[in-house]
């Protein structure tokens, strides 16, 4: 096998062996301080055309049954606690995402980010990722945020230094609208995707999300289970009427006031009626320089 690390295990002399796309995983998850048991190497192992990286050299340690790049031995100990800390903070998104699971025009909440993979520090927010039913997002959007404030939930503003334990409701999906922009492909968002924890899964939206974006599996092709649905199947047929031209009416109107407030401090959002994406920072840039740095 061609290109392989030299895999050192903990102080024993002898030497393990790694394929390309496995040393590539703790090389990346490795950019988040995240060592890997060897089970999360074969799921997060990636496709070997996307594992150039200059031919460097890289030791990788083994200890206690985690993989890590070597001389970064305190990374066991940082999961350990993070994994502690994330406990805690699920118990929050499952608590919000019951609640959340009432509002008529929710078919999906799901964990994003960090807390996705039981990473988080004890200052992090909670990410959530909503998916809503055709035509009626803004409305849920603004209905939602009413229901968390009522029930005692904290949300996190814009430029809001303090998120401890806050909920960060910055993915919102039309379930007309579910593939990513071709534009957005990258192996950072491919990850973001493929480590989505589903708390609430309507009519199984989550699956019908992974299918619309399947191009994840080309560069975590371990990463999740697909099915192979025809697209026809979720559509849902029903018959146009009065109150569904009221609704409407109700949307556009949610839409353009919530657009209004935003803008002053929007950035490089996106903001559409099918979709409402809220990272200020565009993180698969900032990974993708690490890698190749």
């Amino acid at each position: 096998m061609q290109n392989l690390y030299t895999t050192s295990t903990g102080n024993m002399a002898n030497q393990a062996r790694l394929a390309a796309g496995e040393k590539f995983s703790i090389i990346y998850h490795n950019l988040f301080d995240f060592p890997l048991n060897f089970s999360e190497i074969i799921k997060w192992s990636s496709h070997r055309s996307f594992c150039d990286y200059g031919g460097k050299v890289v030791k990788v340690a083994h200890k206690n049954g985690f993989y890590y790049l070597e001389g970064r031995e305190g990374l066991i100990y940082k999961r350990t606690l993070r994994k502690r800390i994330s406990v805690k903070k699920l118990e929050i998104a499952k608590k919000a995402s019951r609640l959340l699971s009432f509002l008529p025009g929710i078919k999906m909440v799901a964990v994003t980010g960090s807390l996705a993979m039981q990473n988080s520090t004890d200052e992090s927010d909670i990410d959530l990722m909503i998916i809503t039913k055709k035509g009626v997002l803004w409305t849920t959007r603004l209905f939602a945020y009413v229901v968390i404030h009522a029930f005692g939930f904290s949300a996190r503003k814009p430029n809001d230094l303090h998120q401890r334990d806050k909920l960060c409701l910055n993915m919102w999906l039309d379930e007309s609208d579910l593939v990513w922009q071709k534009k957005d492909r990258n192996i950072y968002t491919a990850h973001e995707i493929g480590q989505i924890l589903p708390l609430v899964n309507k009519n199984k939206t989550f699956e019908k999300f992974l299918f619309e974006n399947k191009w994840i599996l080309d560069f975590w092709p371990n990463s999740v289970r697909i099915s192979n649905f025809e697209s026809g199947i979720w559509s849902e047929k029903t018959k146009f009427n009065i109150l569904d031209s009221i609704f409407l009416v109700i949307e556009k109107i949610c839409y353009w006031v919530q657009i209004q407030y935003m803008r002053p401090k929007m950035t490089r959002e996106v903001a559409t009626a099918t979709r409402a994406l809220f990272h200020p920072q565009d993180w698969g840039k900032v990974v993708l320089r690490r890698l190749s740095s």
